[in-house]
């Protein structure tokens, strides 16, 4: 393809997570058994939320959309990247791959900031419980699911618009497993200068205030906990937050790993190590750490169990 034909580059080559045929198969089993997991917990909870009313609490309602934002957010890529593991050349088309691209971009920066909302969540219930159910009215979590969307969308439509504006010329294979922006930015024939800094502004945005807020809120309910007297009364408090704090800690810190640093060839190793974390192992991870660590879901789980064995 001559560089005057650029612009009609059809398709993408996809390297992958490694080259060596012994590790093919061993890699699809891994992976393939932690989509199921993904798909089975995330929808599990998002079925467990829903047919149990007493969930339907602000806590639970950002939880829902949580587990519906990883279960698409792990199916935009992990399904090619499977058959990829069985296909002897992992080809993907250019439109495949700014489809890609775009849910990636969009999935991940709503969690981001659902992840802030529930941040916010849990600063308005311990730090002022008794205004808690007019703070977190119905209306105000909607409002900031609308505004997770939004920015979602504004950031995952910038994203792609300015990679369809590059141009593409004989290199057309991506040293990765999924159509990512840094790879893809590598193969540009044209100047990517522009693309870095809409990178480095937009997904430090994305990154950055989410996570001063996210740090704000759990000063404020850390300094309200250490205020509580009893023993018990901060343990309550305390295993209130744990599961979305280490949820925080995962997401932000692979994602700030992956991004918050310029693109260089030397760099996109660590980087599969780091995106294959948050796009494979996260998914999996939040449903189990949001229900085995909490008692509500559990008592939900079982009673939702036993209103169905009791049926048959």
């Amino acid at each position: 393809m001559t560089p005057g034909n650029a612009s009609f580059m059809t398709e993408f080559i996809l390297v992958g997570l490694t080259d060596l045929l012994d590790l093919q198969i061993p890699l699809f089993c891994l992976f393939l058994v932690m989509y199921v997991v993904t798909v089975l917990g995330n929808f599990g909870l998002i079925i467990l939320i829903g047919l149990n009313s007493y969930l339907h609490t602000p806590m639970y309602f950002f939880l829902f959309n949580l587990s519906f934002i990883d279960l698409c957010y792990s199916s935009v890529f992990t399904p090619k990247m499977l058959m990829n593991f069985l296909s002897k050349k992992n080809i993907i088309s250019y439109m495949g791959c700014m489809i890609q691209l775009y849910f990636f971009c969009f999935f991940v920066i709503s969690e981001c900031y659902v992840l802030t909302s529930m941040a916010y969540d849990c600063y308005v219930a311990i730090c002022n419980p008794l205004l808690y159910n007019v703070v977190m009215s119905p209306r105000v979590c909607s409002s900031l699911m609308l505004g997770s969307y939004l920015m979602a969308f504004s950031g995952a439509m910038t994203h792609t618009g300015f990679m369809l504006r590059l141009t593409f010329c004989d290199a057309n294979t991506i040293n990765h497993y999924f159509c990512d922006i840094l790879p893809l930015l590598q193969l540009s024939c044209t100047s990517t200068y522009v693309n870095e800094l809409v990178v480095f502004i937009v997904m430090g945005m994305n990154v950055i205030v989410p996570s001063v807020t996210i740090f704000v809120s759990y000063a404020s309910i850390l300094s309200s906990i250490l205020r509580i007297s009893s023993t018990e009364g901060r343990s309550k408090a305390f295993s209130t937050c744990s599961s979305h704090i280490i949820a925080v800690s995962l997401f932000f810190g692979s994602g700030a790993f992956m991004y918050l640093k310029p693109s260089s060839a030397s760099s996109m190793n660590e980087g599969e190590i780091s995106s294959v974390f948050y796009t494979n192992v996260l998914p999996v991870m939040n449903p189990l750490i949001y229900s085995l660590r909490n008692k509500d879901v559990r008592i939900a789980l079982r009673r939702t169990v036993s209103r169905k064995l009791c049926k048959f």
